[in-house]
């Protein structure tokens, strides 16, 4: 997919490796919009799965209906292409809410769901509501500086290579404030019907970074859960907000830990499974 069609239309990003034999695993990223911010986690996540990664054009001003109704339109074509398999959805943060809207508006197309710091909790944190309701009086040469000061609330910087700081901090920069403006709306007025949710009857994974600064993302996860029916917990103590570039975090391995990969996915990966 190049540039110019990311910057048209909502679509997925196709890692060299297609592997249309393995489950499909669909993320959605986090504010940002890029998508480009889970290739480290790329190489891990291909041992089993077949990965399609959202990603939102720069100006995209879009209501959740909208997104939702995006990424379900691009995974049927997707499934058009490799109908007979198994799909999973992984949320992080703003694509977390983005997620649960999905999920309950498709419930019979998902596998199983990870959910990763979800900030369905924005609203939990009044200063951070406050502080993005006036982010309009913010000239924007400033956004490069806000970015900059944000990064320690958003990541455990220790815990990332220099190499990801600065792709973190590119990806952030890379945003316009319009459209930075219109997701801070999104996610102070954002709702899922929690009957609906409560109905999903898929294993959730729910992954919450210890020691997140921006958001109380523990007790999010655990609020969720106790709405979701099937589904685990696991909290990474040391953990900040972006817990997907840290060094020592790898998805796929957390999957496999908490036994969340269906046979075919250990299967999919050439080694023998014994009982």
């Amino acid at each position: 997919m190049t540039i110019s069609e990311v910057e048209l239309k909502p679509c997925f990003l196709t890692p060299k490796r297609v592997q249309p034999e393995y489950p499909l695993l669909v993320y959605l990223p986090g504010m940002d919009g890029t998508g480009q911010l889970l290739r480290s986690q790329t190489a891990g996540l291909e041992t089993g799965f077949d990965v399609r990664s959202l990603a939102l054009p720069r100006k995209d001003l879009n209501t959740w209906d909208v997104l939702t109704k995006s990424v379900l339109d691009l995974i049927d074509a997707e499934l058009e292409k490799s109908s007979h398999r198994s799909v999973y959805l992984c949320g992080e943060s703003f694509g977390g809410c983005l997620a649960m809207k999905v999920a309950i508006q498709a419930p019979h197309l998902f596998k199983r769901t990870i959910l990763i710091n979800p900030a369905s909790s924005f609203r939990l944190r009044p200063w951070l509501s406050w502080a993005s309701q006036l982010t309009y009086l913010v000239p924007s040469e400033l956004y490069d500086v806000g970015a900059l000061g944000l990064l320690p609330f958003l990541a455990s910087l220790p815990r990332i290579s220099r190499s990801d700081r600065h792709e973190l901090l590119k990806t952030m920069r890379s945003v316009p404030a319009e459209t930075v403006l219109w997701r801070l709306s999104l996610l102070r007025e954002f709702e899922v019907d929690e009957e609906k949710l409560s109905r999903l009857t898929q294993p959730v994974l729910l992954i919450a970074g210890g020691s997140d600064r921006l958001l109380p993302s523990v007790t999010e996860v655990k609020r969720i859960g106790n709405i979701l029916p099937n589904n685990k917990i696991v909290v990474l103590p040391e953990c900040g907000h972006a817990c997907l570039l840290e060094q020592d975090i790898n998805l796929y391995e957390i999957l496999k830990d908490n036994d969340f990969l269906e046979n075919n996915a250990d299967i999919s990966t050439g080694l023998e499974v014994r009982g």
